[in-house]
């Protein structure tokens, strides 16, 4: 039996159970200056929400847009990533814990790849994961508790630069020690720039348009929370239901639109799943650029401030102070609603014609060299 008190979605539960606390009523968001000021000052960022603004009408039609050019593409890489799954368990008992928010959309295309083209029917839970904090145990120890035979399959979009890769391993490697719960930490992503993940769709740094908006993308679900104030030792991390956004939400939509090319690309993602590795090396390769750009811009401070790739750049101009964003070429389609929110934030872009990433979003720190 799932916990009462969770919050709310605009997915149905077919597609998605997400394992968070409704802390809807209670907590407010904080200003972008507020918040920023508390995060690099030693708050930690999942202490407070940034507010989620409605995008413009401009950005609104380029994100249409990019759904309408990518839906083929990223239906094909959907069943790329959920065959490699499948054939990595070597089991079909296999249950999605797809990380909220990046992962959930992904999440929920898997799962309905699975069942619509593998005739397997995988459940599919969102949890939360913090930078520093680490994935949320209350929610794996339900989880195990409900399936305590499954192979456990941790989902995420893309890769930045592999923090969360990082510490996915940290937590499961600890929970592994101290309660056997059997987890692995072969994370799938849709997309991996990063080269931080043995299990993916691409390895390319590509636009997934659910990058491009917050919670009217990810079933009016905010960022996760930690705060001691409303979340207690028992409690899963929370989130909020911003149910002010349905007139908005296109997070449905989203889903529906790929997962109806399935009948268009499985056969071709069979194929290519089926002859090459199901796994890939962790090179780590977008880390040298990040330390790299850290040593050159922020003397070395703090590898926070960089957020490499096309999907951490979209978030960066989204809900952080950005300082500048680097791009490999202004003409390439997926750093196009970059350049359109970038405007609208006043963010100079500089052109790095040999950036191992298509894009890379830096934040403001006040000691910018």
């Amino acid at each position: 039996m799932i916990a009462t008190g969770l919050v709310q979605t605009s997915y149905s539960e077919e597609d998605i159970r997400f394992l968070l606390k409704d802390v809807t009523g209670d907590f407010t968001e904080s200003p972008l200056e507020e918040r920023e000021k508390a995060v690099q000052t030693g708050a930690h960022y999942a202490e407070r929400l940034p507010v989620e603004h409605r995008p413009s009408e401009k950005y609104t039609k380029l994100y249409q847009e990019s759904v309408e050019q990518m839906k083929e593409q990223l239906s094909y890489f959907i069943g790329l990533v959920s065959i490699r799954i499948h054939l990595n368990a070597k089991s079909d008992d296999i249950v999605l814990v797809s990380l909220a928010r990046a992962g959930s959309p992904v999440g929920i295309l898997i799962r309905r790849f699975a069942k619509q083209k593998l005739g397997l029917d995988w459940p599919h839970y969102s949890v939360s994961i913090l930078r520093g904090k680490g994935i949320d145990e209350n929610a794996l120890r339900a989880i195990r508790k409900w399936h305590p035979t499954s192979r456990i399959q941790f989902v995420d979009g893309w890769t930045g630069k592999g923090a969360i890769q990082t510490e996915l391993t940290k937590s499961v490697q600890l929970l592994n020690q101290k309660e056997g719960l059997r987890l692995y930490d072969d994370l799938a992503v849709l997309a991996d720039p990063g080269a931080c993940s043995v299990l993916f769709g691409t390895r390319e740094d590509m636009l997934i348009p659910s990058a491009c908006l917050n919670a009217t993308v990810s079933g009016l679900v905010s960022r996760t929370i930690l705060n001691k104030q409303y979340i207690g030792e028992d409690d899963f991390h929370g989130a909020k239901f911003y149910g002010e956004l349905k007139d908005e939400d296109v997070s449905v939509d989203f889903v529906d639109r790929i997962a109806a090319c399935f009948d268009q690309t499985a056969e071709e993602a069979k194929r290519e799943a089926y002859c090459t590795p199901v796994t890939a090396e962790q090179t780590w390769q977008g880390q040298k650029e990040v330390e790299d750009i850290s040593r050159k811009l922020y003397n070395g401070t703090d590898f926070q401030l960089i957020k490499p790739g096309v999907g951490e750049t979209t978030r960066v101009l989204l809900r952080r102070d950005p300082w500048k964003v680097l791009v490999r070429s202004l003409e390439h389609p997926d750093v196009q609603h970059l350049l359109v929110l970038a405007e609208e934030k006043n963010t100079p872009v500089e052109v790095v014609p040999d950036l191992f990433y298509r894009a890379i979003g830096l934040i403001k720190s006040g000691q910018e060299i």
